[in-house]
């Protein structure tokens, strides 16, 4: 009866994964989808902690401390989850799937005394588990720091020679561990130390303009070593949910390179955007400002605006103020959308996410193809804190290191306002030549106090 009970539970929780997964793919029901993958999971931790059953048919152990280590552990995350603010959310989300990582990777350290006379099959998967897993672990944590502004970008002459040979060295012993016949704790923990060391090296160099391809990768290295666990236990709940999170972090990954019109491969060891990789030759020509009581006029009296919202808006808190002056706008009669390029902001979906939080309405948000086939007929683009992905640079300069990544052609409408702080430049570290062109406006200022005023403006004509 207890496998019975058991199995079904694991059936559930399973379905709730792909239920929740699914709805996921929409603002409106991402919440509630969330919530049943959550509760599929939790009936799947009780069924284990309280029907599983040894084949010796024996209960689990220390119910109590696996109980408390819960507790502490949902106390903290959630915790954590309330109190991040958004534009802290990418380092949160790196974070947490770094502590996945290291999950894998210690059920792979202390499994593997203990499945040591299973062969070479069983021994695969708790390797592989303990190499992926480790990756994912301290890449994670390395990302963290960096979107964190901790750490910069760290690069020297030769290091992707040294990352490769250092992934050859550590592929070879990690078939050691698997065709071992006695347990040796020397080559265990010293595959262990080489791939925290690995995961460091392979995230440390690449460029701050990467990072949402870099998240989504070691999103998917997390899903695959939860498989391979739940392939060692035999979970099928383990390993759907590893399955589930490796191809739809695949996936995204893949989505993602297309949208920077990049390979992965290039993205791993191409080194763009950070240090001076991403510095190219000043643009030539001046700049004009304009003010807010101007912008407003402009605005109120254009029948269609777009608003491309960037990680500056995040930096501001300022949604709820543009999701404001979008209204104010409508009750003009102006027709206002959103343009969401696929990499703007630190994580994948950011700026999804971001506007979510201020309830603007999801059929508002155009993806970036949807978007660039209105530009010519827009009156006004605003843009707020975003820089390299409306880039005209990405289209005109062979030279630059974004070139043929596909961007937002805010350039292709009437008129554009950019809000910054100041001239600085993007993430990536290239100069915009959008700032620079006749059409273009620069509002600076913080993003908050700028769509403020603008919104007092539009109010008051």
């Amino acid at each position: 009866m207890n496998e019975i009970i058991l199995w079904i539970s694991y059936l559930l929780g399973s379905v709730s994964f792909i239920v929740g997964l699914k709805m996921l793919s929409h603002p409106e029901s991402a919440r509630r989808g969330n919530l049943i993958a959550a509760a599929g999971m939790t009936l799947a931790i009780l069924a284990t902690l309280f029907f599983y059953r040894t084949p010796e048919g024996r209960p689990l152990h220390n119910i109590p401390l696996i109980l408390a280590a819960i507790a502490l552990g949902s106390a903290l995350g959630t915790w954590g989850a309330l109190r991040v603010k958004m534009t802290a959310m990418p380092q949160m989300v790196s974070l947490f799937n770094g502590m996945g990582g290291a999950c894998a990777a210690l059920i792979a350290v202390m499994e593997y005394e203990h499945y040591l006379v299973q062969g070479p099959l069983v021994l695969s998967t708790i390797s592989a588990g303990l190499i992926i897993g480790g990756i994912s672990f301290s890449g994670s944590v390395i990302a963290f720091l960096k979107l964190n502004d901790n750490l910069g970008d760290f690069r020297f002459k030769g290091q992707n020679i040294l990352n490769a040979l250092l992934l050859v060295v550590l592929l070879s012993l990690g078939v050691a561990l698997t065709f071992q016949t006695y347990y040796s704790p020397v080559l265990l923990f010293g595959v262990a130390a080489l791939t925290l060391l690995y995961g460091v090296l392979f995230v440390l160099p690449i460029g701050g303009a990467d990072m949402p391809v870099v998240i989504s990768l070691l999103n998917s290295f997390t899903g695959v070593a939860a498989a391979f666990g739940g392939f060692l236990y035999q979970n099928q709940v383990m390993l759907t949910g590893g399955i589930l999170v490796g191809s739809a972090g695949t996936i995204l990954t893949v989505l993602m390179c297309q949208a920077m019109n990049r390979s992965l491969m290039n993205v791993l060891i191409g080194n763009f955007g950070g240090g001076q990789a991403g510095a190219t030759a000043g643009v030539q020509g001046s700049i004009r400002e304009i003010q807010a009581s101007d912008a407003a006029v402009l605005l109120a009296y254009s029948k269609k605006v777009m608003i491309v919202p960037g990680y500056g808006l995040a930096v501001a808190q300022a949604q709820h103020t543009c999701h404001e002056l979008e209204k104010a706008l409508e009750d003009k009669g102006v027709e206002v959308k959103y343009a969401i390029h696929p990499v703007a902001g630190r994580m994948p979906g950011h700026m999804n996410v971001l506007l979510a939080e201020a309830d603007v309405p999801y059929p508002k948000l155009l993806e970036m193809e949807d978007a660039n086939a209105e530009m010519p007929a827009t009156d006004v683009v605003i843009v707020v804190g975003a820089n390299d992905v409306v880039n005209p640079a990405a289209k005109n300069n062979p030279a630059s290191p974004i070139y043929g990544m596909p961007i937002l052609e805010v350039e292709e409408a009437q008129n554009v306002i950019v809000m910054k702080r100041s001239m600085g430049k993007g993430y990536a570290g290239i100069e915009n030549e959008l700032f620079f062109s006749p059409k273009t406006r620069m509002l600076f200022g913080d993003a908050k106090d700028s769509l403020q005023k603008l919104l007092n403006e539009v109010k008051n004509l």
